[in-house]
């Protein structure tokens, strides 16, 4: 259990999207990388796309903070988790600085977790079509919300030296430092499609140029040692880091033992390195497969360290080029991603469609979120999948976005009815049938309705959750590995 402690901190905010937050948060952590120091990265909200880059930037995991998804009394603590042994810490905001969940007033804002963390923000704004406005901006992020404290203003896409200078002048006005100025640069562009940014697991070398050309702009346009001092400002936080360990501890137990099926386990699998790893009371540990690659590159770094903490030997593995299931799976999770733009390599993987096929013939544990759901179906845009789902999936017009509030239907692997979570739906798909005869989440908002499929021991739905906010799902998961 470590304390939460005072790692020098900040948060990089911006009035709205599309400001050059990423940019400059990346450019940030490069930078900074670059010259010897341990740089934690985090993120503002559910996304799992940025946090791909902060990860490219650093050579940590980045990590995510959201107070819908976890409540904001684990916001500061899965923080101190991240940032354990670093230098600085550097937080990415999500929409506009006061942007939170709809209806909900500032939770799940920016402005919400840099107060949670006692962190100065400094406010990055899009000057390419402004002059002296741009103070009046200012004065009103600043003075909106006396308790959040944007310390500095970085000016992105600036046009000119002159323009520079009128920027830096009506500012003068405002008593906030210029802390940066950023020309607009093609190199640094990142390209997007239905859902954002591309993930980094797909781009891979040219994700690593774009990385290193952030740093350099940033390196270049910013004034880093200022920006240190302002980090260095954060105020002390009292509390215990997250641990997944104690966590689960904390966490209530399941609330009844999944039933033995059949005859006693068989001896531990012997292999070239011996029996598998055990756990601190001796049992052996259940091999949990977690898919990634460039098709399932959403995970929350947290759902492998609760795992792991409950009892599993967390194997990752591609379906795109692994034929096979990791060697004694007992479980699989397949998380977020873009298997619509894969469905063709998907599809043509058919040892490996089969494999999961089986391996939820027999009962094991299988959690699907959204692009796990459609793997799970019998199509994708009319291409064989794993069929695991009697349900087909196909691209859609319709965007589909937002937190949920949501409860279990269905007594299931991870969750027994009546539990409560919140979630997150990112999607442009449709499943036909949305629900099955025993559906996952009953969804409050923003319409009543049920989704998702609850078979044997598949659990499949669109809605992301994250597991720091109920430790027993994993716990739960993992204790039906054992006995499937």
């Amino acid at each position: 259990m470590g304390s939460v402690g005072s790692v020098p901190r900040l948060v990089v905010a911006a009035p709205a999207s599309g400001s050059g937050k990423t940019t400059v948060a990346t450019g940030l952590m490069a930078a900074w990388s670059a010259r010897g120091m341990a740089v934690s990265p985090h993120k503002v909200g559910p996304d799992y796309i940025d946090p791909g880059y902060h990860a490219l930037a650093t050579g940590r995991v980045g990590r995510n903070l959201d107070a819908y998804l976890c409540g904001a009394e684990l916001v500061a603590p899965l923080f101190a988790h991240g940032a354990r042994g670093c230098d600085i810490a550097v937080v990415e905001g999500v929409m506009g600085l006061f942007d939170g969940a709809s209806g909900e007033g500032e939770l799940a804002s920016t402005a919400q977790v840099a107060k949670l963390l006692r962190a100065p923000v400094v406010l990055v704004v899009d000057a390419s079509a402004q002059a002296r406005s741009v103070a009046a901006l200012v004065h009103g992020f600043v003075s909106f919300d006396p308790e959040v404290r944007v310390g500095g203003v970085i000016l992105n896409k600036v046009a000119s030296d002159r323009h520079e200078a009128v920027l830096r002048e009506a500012l003068e006005a405002t008593g906030v430092p210029v802390l940066g100025v950023l020309r607009r640069r093609a190199v640094v562009e990142t390209p997007s499609r239905h859902l954002g940014l591309v993930p980094v697991a797909e781009r891979a070398a040219d994700a690593v140029a774009a990385v290193d050309a952030m740093g350099a702009m940033v390196a270049e346009g910013c004034d880093l040692a200022g920006l240190v001092a302002l980090a260095s400002s954060a105020g002390p936080l009292v509390g215990a880091a997250w641990d997944a360990d104690e966590a689960l501890v904390s966490s209530p137990p399941p609330p009844l033992p999944f039933p033995s099926r059949g005859a006693a386990p068989p001896d531990p699998p012997v292999g070239p390195g011996g029996p598998r790893p055990q756990t601190p009371d001796g049992l052996e540990r259940a091999v949990v497969a977690l898919a990634g690659g460039a098709a399932f590159s959403f995970s929350y770094a947290e759902h492998a360290e609760l795992l792991t903490a409950a009892g599993a030997e967390v194997v990752t593995f591609d379906p795109l080029r692994d034929e096979e299931l990791p060697e004694g799976t007992a479980g699989l999770v397949i998380g977020g991603g873009f298997p619509e733009v894969y469905a063709a390599e998907l599809s043509a993987n058919e040892r490996l469609r089969k494999a999961v096929a089986a391996l939820a013939e027999r009962g094991a544990p299988v959690a699907a979120e959204c692009a796990g759901l459609l793997y799970l179906c019998r199509e994708l845009d009319g291409m064989p999948m794993c069929g695991v789902l009697d349900a087909s999936a196909r691209m859609s017009e319709r965007l589909t976005l937002g937190y949920r509030d949501a409860v279990a239907v269905s007594d299931g692997v991870l969750a027994v009815a009546g539990t409560r979570m919140r979630g997150h739906e990112f999607h442009r798909t449709v499943v036909e049938p949305g629900a099955g005869a025993s559906p996952a989440w009953g969804v409050r908002v923003p319409e009543r309705r049920v989704e998702g499929f609850v078979e044997g021991g598949v659990h499949a739905s669109y809605l992301h959750t994250h597991w720091a906010s109920a430790p027993g799902v994993a716990r739960r998961f993992v204790e039906r590995c054992r006995t499937s």
